[in-house]
């Protein structure tokens, strides 16, 4: 039997997704606050590019450890549970900001950032498959899109929030060498904002357990090692999971290295850098909406959204930095070079493949849905390694030349978004 939602509950699909959206704007803004947090402690502790990564890395490795344990933990405890017990796992990591910001220890920070990635991660495989479950499955990316606009909607605010709360304070110390009184209270701004956020999340997680939020239903035939097994003898899903861990890679490297690339261009506004990309993945979000699937379908608009992507990660490599445009963000006019307005542009070719993906990977799953669910949202996972690769390809320095030069590693992801959309959601077997 599918997973549905449950017949015994006679609401309208009206309220448990109005729920789901607001969750979706939860996991966008503390996600995408990343982009702007990644450079603002790269230039605080004095970070090489590698070392920043490395705080992108132990946000989604997160996932590597904890979304099969999620799925096994929503089978016990239900999808609504679940979702209050990722919300509070998020407060916690919210919480553990303080001490880091205090001691100014990498390591704090980097732990508080591997508990805020796992528990998004079990907050994700719980909402993922109420959009995917309720309503019809060719419009299943329709879905998506729609709370896909919220989640990447709250990208755009939550690096302006930031710089408004955090960063505008701290004007005229980009490519300078700070003060220990200048790193100290740049540390420490950050204490109060992480404290709100967390207070917030843990007074929503309360608030879910008591919202009329149905239950889906799944079977329970076999132990989750033996689904595990099942599921993954699923080339479309096996694939798909692959392809979702591509995606991620690029989606991240798109969204959180853009600032950091900014920064070593000397651009004073390097925290908002991700509010581009993130509203250009809006635009491709409501395009998705108005096309798919009445003008094209979900297939066509993935292999579109690879091709372009392939496009784009060329001319970011062989752009010229020294031609720049001027762009308005927060009031300010910001002289942005081509090559940074490209890699906002890919937020534009990214925004379909995730809500392509979902609805084609878990087709036909049935009894294996939550499972499957748990294995998609282990691609996220791409997220830790396609910036790190990104480091490492830049060698490791402070040129903005070598890590303009590094993003050809999304060349290879995007070819592979490629193949599934041509070939690999087709796969009945392995055969």
């Amino acid at each position: 039997m599918e997973a549905t939602v449950s017949k015994s509950n006679n609401q309208s699909n009206f309220i448990p997704m109005a729920i789901v959206a607001t969750l979706f704007f939860i996991l966008g803004f503390a996600t995408w606050l990343n982009g702007s947090l990644m450079p603002y402690l790269k230039q605080v502790l004095q970070l090489s590019p590698f070392q920043a990564s490395l705080i992108l890395f132990s946000f989604y490795i997160a996932v590597t450890f904890t979304a099969v344990p999620s799925a096994m933990i929503i089978r016990k405890v239900g999808y609504k549970n679940g979702m209050a017990l990722g919300m509070a796992t998020m407060m916690v990591a919210g919480l553990l900001f303080i001490p880091a910001a205090k001691t100014q220890v990498f390591a704090l920070f980097l732990f508080a950032q591997l508990v805020m990635g796992a528990g998004q991660t079990l907050l994700q495989t719980a909402v993922n498959p109420y959009v995917v479950r309720i309503g019809p499955e060719e419009s299943a990316a329709a879905r998506v899109s729609v709370m896909g606009i919220l989640n990447k909607g709250a990208g755009v605010i939550a690096p302006i929030v930031f710089t408004a709360l955090i960063l505008s304070d701290f004007t005229g110390l980009v490519g300078k060498e700070l003060t220990q009184l200048e790193i100290d209270a740049m540390a420490n701004s950050l204490i109060y904002p992480y404290l709100g956020m967390a207070l917030f999340i843990g007074a929503l997680a309360f608030a879910v357990t008591k919202m009329p939020l149905p239950e889906l239903q799944d079977d329970e035939d076999q132990g989750a090692k033996g689904q595990v097994k099942e599921a993954l003898s699923h080339p479309s899903l096996a694939l798909g999971v692959l392809a979702l861990f591509v995606y991620v890679a690029v989606e991240v490297i798109a969204g959180d290295t853009i600032g950091t690339f900014a920064l070593s261009l000397g651009i004073e506004q390097y925290s908002i850098m991700t509010s581009y990309t993130m509203g250009c993945m809006v635009l491709g979000y409501i395009l998705g909406i108005a096309l798919i699937p009445r003008f094209i379908s979900q297939q066509v608009a993935l292999s579109v959204s690879a091709i372009l992507g392939c496009i784009l990660t060329l001319a970011v490599v062989f752009s010229d930095t020294s031609s720049v445009v001027v762009a308005t963000a927060l009031g300010l006019e910001v002289q942005l070079p081509d090559t940074l307005l490209m890699i906002a542009v890919l937020g534009f070719a990214n925004a379909i493949v995730w809500p392509a993906v979902w609805p084609l990977a878990l087709s036909g799953l049935g009894k294996l849905t939550s499972v499957g669910s748990g294995l998609l949202v282990m691609g996220i996972a791409g997220g830790a390694f396609g910036p790190l690769f990104w480091g490492l390809a830049s060698g490791g320095v402070d040129s903005a030349e070598a890590q303009q030069g590094a993003y050809i590693v999304m060349l290879p992801c995007y070819l592979f978004i490629l193949f599934y959309a041509v070939k690999g959601h087709k796969m009945k077997s392995w055969k």
